[in-house]
């Protein structure tokens, strides 16, 4: 009897797997189980150094290599860079040189952080538009738009484009802008994005919220960052916000809302490692777990 019985099960149990696409089965296997993604801000890629800001740039290559290689040995699902990527002609001295040389050096860095295994994200950063148009960076990286959402395993993504100024224009060929603004068409489009998601939802974009004054800015590094900050926790849906710009880890939590800055990937003369992030996301334990490489700093987060 207890022999009859188990083969029905088994029987049932084949039964099922040969009706169900193994789509499906897979992706019930991802939503169920954590999520890694590779975590980088402030590449600032140039062929120039900036003694006068103490930053090195043209090391770049290295670094991000790095980067790229670690990811693909860990390994991540995705990986997303925070913005920044290409510095721009605009350097303390030497001469700004000519912008031309720019885009080349975009689809240089560009070709060594394709060759992760895995999916790519970009937020675009202040410097990324100081010598390019918004359009001629997403063509020479192969993204469709400046800002976008997405679904991984059981979360769900935002990545946002702060690169307007208070009047809501394109900031583009810019030569150096430092305050972001997101318009109010971009809002919108937030604000329907999050209210179609029960999935907890990540937040990237490059400019912090959660500071509420810089004296480059002099403001807050994204003009509206109330009603931003308002609209995210207002969803119910957001738990975390991951930023750049600052060049340095910092950690808020605002309206039950995780705000990580993560450190920079560029040097410094007289040498300083290479900083970026392993972050799991667990959906049964509720924890964002952020390891840190370099001098980024480790986060054990709950939501």
């Amino acid at each position: 009897m207890h022999l009859l019985k188990g083969l029905r099960i088994l029987c049932f149990s084949l039964f099922l797997f040969t009706i169900l696409p193994t789509s499906l089965l897979a992706d019930d296997l991802t939503v169920s189980g954590p999520l890694h993604l590779g975590i980088f801000a402030d590449l600032h890629a140039h062929d120039t150094n900036s003694p006068n800001e103490k930053h090195v740039y043209t090391n770049y290559g290295q670094r991000l290599q790095a980067f790229v290689e670690a990811m693909n040995a860990w390994p991540a699902d995705l990986v997303i860079q925070l913005g920044d990527f290409v510095n721009g002609r605009y350097v303390m001295p030497p001469l700004y040189g000519d912008p031309e040389r720019i885009p080349g050096i975009l689809e240089e860095v560009e070709a060594i952080y394709a060759t992760f295994n895995g999916p790519r994200y970009y937020v675009l950063g202040n410097h990324d538009v100081y010598d390019l148009s918004k359009e001629e960076f997403l063509e020479r990286v192969g993204a469709s738009s400046t800002y976008e959402s997405f679904d991984a395993g059981a979360y769900h993504f935002v990545i946002l484009d702060a690169q307007y100024n208070k009047k809501e224009e394109d900031l583009s060929h810019a030569f150096w802008v430092v305050q972001g603004n997101i318009p109010q068409a971009q809002l919108d489009w937030l604000q329907e994005d999050l209210a179609a998601t029960d999935k907890p939802t990540i937040v990237c974009v490059h400019q912090r919220l959660d500071v509420d004054f810089h004296i480059l800015s002099g403001g807050p590094q994204i003009a509206n960052k109330e009603e931003v900050m308002a609209l995210l926790r207002d969803s119910g849906v957001v738990i975390a916000v991951f930023q750049g710009h600052d060049h340095k880890n910092a950690y808020s939590l605002i309206d039950g809302i995780h705000y990580v800055t993560f450190e920079e990937l560029f040097d410094h003369p007289g040498g300083t490692p290479p900083s970026w992030a392993k972050v799991t996301l667990d959906p049964v334990t509720r924890t964002i777990l952020i390891e840190g490489e370099g001098e980024q700093a480790d986060w054990e987060l709950r939501y």
